[in-house]
């Protein structure tokens, strides 16, 4: 049967306005940010396409949805720094100016990492390592261009990042074995030279471990008993379906608040995929092989499993707001599920659902979950 063109006409137009209309209705549904709002900051890991605009569809989710941004990549040295004395600031720039015009909390990551370091930052030019002097020299000059650009416009620092082990002793990277412990207090003495003003934090993941959080408390403890300044622990937040323990997590949590420094819950992603080995960890020198059955889900998460990974969000949040009085900032490591790192670790290739928006850019029904239990926490 056919149709009048006047007809088809009207359908469609009744069809667009009903779409429409349901884009209306979404843009007036509290954000994550508002429903959160007076409880912490919620924000996102943002990477170049988004930080340039090409990623312009992210870049809607983290307008509407955050209040606070972190370098993906950008800030760290061997993005700055490549080369000896040859500064690269223009993808750094971009990142702060984005935050600046929205008004955001804006976080340095990082300025001294064993990890994503230049290869010449250790090393003369003959290949040995560099004296204890020259590295102190090398992390002074890059901690002091670096947070010296951005003086008073970013507002948090993640100085020092995964520095302590898993049994609560020193990482044995190149900065210990050539400086020894003393450059985390230096690092945090340069910082807060370059800008007074600044929040200095130190960041890790597997916080809940108990090692770790011991050797944390212990490192913090003697830096304060020093004079260092230091504001916040970040506790790096990826998760996965059976680790860490709620239990363990809280543990983290009050041993760092216990300090009298704010808690931050950083990198916070939760894989629905398995762990390829026993020990867990967050190291991304830490790789496996691919293999399918580490790759169940390529086609999306059964209904079963997308909604216990929703439900171990939703735990992890009212823990969070449990302590919303301790925890000054929650932030995920990314966007969308496309942009996530967990694709490829710790096996390359993957198809993960670590975040909570997919990769069609849409909320995942626990997004709504999260604003009514934001908005329906009454702090007891």
């Amino acid at each position: 049967m056919r149709y009048p063109v006047f007809l088809f006409l009207v359908l469609f137009a009744g069809t667009a306005v009903c779409q429409g209309n349901s884009r209306l209705i979404a843009e007036k549904e509290p954000s994550l940010r508002e429903a959160f709002s007076g409880k912490f900051y919620i924000g996102a890991a943002m990477n170049t396409d988004q930080i340039f605009g090409k990623d312009k569809k992210a870049t809607r989710i983290i307008d509407r949805h955050m209040n606070s941004i972190v370098a993906e990549n950008c800030m760290k040295s061997m993005y700055l720094q490549p080369e000896k004395g040859k500064f690269f600031f223009d993808e750094a720039d971009a990142f702060v100016k984005f935050g600046e015009e929205r008004g955001y909390f804006i976080v340095g990551h990082t300025l001294v990492w064993h990890s994503q370091a230049p290869d010449w930052f250790f090393v003369n030019d003959d290949g040995s390592d560099v004296s204890r002097d020259e590295l102190i020299r090398r992390m002074k000059d890059h901690i002091t261009t670096v947070v010296t650009r951005y003086k008073g416009r970013v507002n948090g620092w993640d100085v020092v990042n995964e520095a302590i082990v898993e049994d609560g002793s020193y990482r044995k990277s190149k900065f210990y074995e050539i400086i020894g412990e003393d450059f985390i207090k230096l690092a945090f003495q340069f910082a807060h030279e370059a800008d007074p003003d600044a929040q200095l934090y130190y960041n890790d993941y597997g916080m809940d471990n108990e090692g770790r959080r011991n050797g944390v408390v212990e490192m913090v403890e003697k830096l304060k008993s020093e004079g260092v300044r230091i504001d916040g622990i970040g506790m790096q937040g990826h998760l996965l379906m059976g680790h860490p323990s709620l239990d363990a997590y809280e543990k983290s949590i009050r041993a760092f608040s216990d300090l009298g420094l704010q808690v931050m819950i950083t990198e916070l992603d939760l894989s629905a995929l398995p762990w390829p080995r026993k020990r867990v960890s967050a190291n991304i020198s830490e790789t496996a092989e691919f293999k399918a059955e580490y790759d169940p889900y390529t086609k999306g998460l059964p209904d079963d499993m997308a909604a216990n990974w929703s439900a171990r969000y939703l735990d992890f949040f009212r823990l969070f707001l449990k302590y919303s009085d301790k925890i000054h900032r929650v932030t995920f490591w990314g966007a969308h599920d496309a942009q996530s790192w967990k694709n490829n670790f710790p096996v390359r290739g993957r198809t993960d659902y670590p975040l909570l928006f997919d990769r069609h850019y849409k909320p995942k029904p626990v997004v709504s979950e999260l604003i009514k239990l934001a908005e329906s926490y009454s702090g007891s």
